[in-house]
């Protein structure tokens, strides 16, 4: 069920500039936040993590969810009213592992493709099949081959593809710090769970180019990292959690090599598997939310943006003072995404594939959002100053389409343009905000001045 809502008619600044002919606008989620129908596929690390009392902070689970399993073609219809050229969706492994799993893909392409919005499935967004292991490098094979079987169904409708989500956050929330699924507090023992997730990326790539892709990216998260001071104890650290946060996912990627010092502490033929995990990307994928300000370690357990950070770890995570912040506590910081996106360009140079701003949202309460409106309207505006200034950027996707569940916070955060009403599971009735109605203007006003 969808309820409207009156959107009033707030202008912001000014219209937003025009961005280059063939830009690609869209929106984002993942399957095992807004799919539901847990029973019509295999289990996966996050259910079982979810099944442990205390994981997730107001106990719920995602058994439901939005049900986008049985409710997508209202949310396409949503996705068609918006305005899009594409959505961003991710493929549940766990589904796929079913007899008759992709033929949900199958049915959800087809009702993309009627409604004229352009499908980019992520291949893994952080549900791994239950049994299956990061730590194991024979996951990373295991995934190719899940890989080869969704292209062959898929890729006559499909032509962009990404391949894995944030393998940084899974690597450090799932595997380091435990407050995200599988549940491991192995801190610099995790390193080979990043190691296999990228040879898997590039495994599928292979996988996608032996079916004919011709589009494929990752979407890796960055942010700029902003030393607490000049002192060289803050200098270090800051320095240190660049590497670990921003480089070690993109230098292998993009350079074929780990940042010195990195590569001796992976598992396997590393020089062999730099080979694979670099194969050639058609655009890169960033995702973006905020810089963080990192200093020396203060000796004692720290909690910040929900994230629990041990006082063993050599850098502290400091807040960022005198901007907004979201209902998550995350700091607002548009000028962050062009500081980012023209430092990626001066460090890596030509060896940087066209990017596409894969994820950007925020967090709030409330369907009369104008705090949403103004954080994507200042973000947008950022991106566009990076254009200018020379960096290929191709696309940018909204996150989210719809409130979801956001993982170990359950249902207390909101980032959707869309509300839902998950007190009523009956219907979850769905209701445009404010900022759906924002947008929606945004993208049709870029597509009359490209005519004009």
């Amino acid at each position: 069920m969808i309820r409207r809502m009156a959107i009033d008619e707030r202008g912001t600044q000014s219209p937003i500039p025009r961005f280059p002919a063939g830009f690609l606008w869209g929106v984002s989620t993942s399957a095992h936040q807004i799919e539901g129908a847990v029973a019509e596929r295999e289990r996966s690390v996050w259910d079982d993590f979810t099944a442990e009392p205390g994981r997730v902070k107001d106990g719920s689970t995602a058994e439901v969810a939005c049900d986008h399993y049985h409710r997508y073609p209202e949310d396409v219809a949503l996705l068609a009213d918006l305005g899009v050229d594409a959505y961003r969706f991710s493929i549940s492994w766990p589904r796929v592992n079913t007899p008759t799993g992709l033929d949900f893909y199958d049915r959800l392409v087809d009702e993309l493709c009627a409604a004229g919005v352009r499908p980019v499935p992520t291949l893994f967004h952080w549900d791994l099949p239950a049994g299956l292991d990061w730590l194991d490098r024979d996951t990373a094979d295991r995934f190719a081959a899940y890989v080869s079987v969704v292209a062959e169904r898929l890729g006559d409708r499909v032509g962009k593809w990404i391949t894995i989500n944030e393998p940084a956050e899974h690597t450090l929330l799932g595997h380091a710090l435990g407050t995200h699924a599988p549940g491991r507090k192995l801190l610099f023992d995790a390193l080979p769970v990043a190691h296999h997730q990228l040879l898997a990326h590039g495994r599928a790539v292979q996988a996608l180019r032996a079916a004919g892709a011709t589009d494929v990216g990752i979407a890796n998260s960055h942010g700029p990292t902003w030393p607490a001071s000049q002192e060289q104890a803050d200098l270090e650290a800051a320095g240190f959690y660049d590497l670990l946060l921003n480089r070690l996912f993109a230098d292998p990627l993009l350079l074929g090599a780990y940042p010195d010092g990195i590569g001796e502490l992976m598992p396997g033929d590393v020089e062999a598997d730099l080979k694979v995990i670099s194969e050639s990307l058609d655009f890169y994928g960033v995702n973006y939310y905020a810089p963080t300000r990192v200093g020396a370690p203060q000796g004692t357990e720290i909690e910040f943006g929900g994230v629990r950070m041990p006082a063993e770890l050599p850098f502290s995570v400091q807040e960022i003072e005198g901007v907004p912040t979201t209902d998550f506590g995350w700091p607002v910081v548009p000028e962050g995404l062009t500081e980012l996106l023209t430092g990626f360009r001066d460090r890596y140079g030509d060896r940087l594939p066209p990017i596409v701003i894969t994820e950007n949202g925020c967090s709030y309460e409330g369907v009369d959002d104008q705090e949403r409106i103004a954080y994507l309207d200042g973000h947008i505006r950022a991106l566009h100053r990076a254009v200018e200034a020379g960096v290929d950027v191709r696309g940018y996707f909204v996150w989210s389409l719809l409130d979801n569940f956001e993982w170990a916070e359950g249902y207390a955060r909101r980032f959707g343009l869309v509300h839902v009403d998950f007190e009523d599971a009956a219907t979850l009735t769905r209701t445009p905000k404010a900022s759906y109605g924002w947008l929606r203007d945004v993208l049709r006003a870029q597509v009359l001045r490209a005519r004009g």
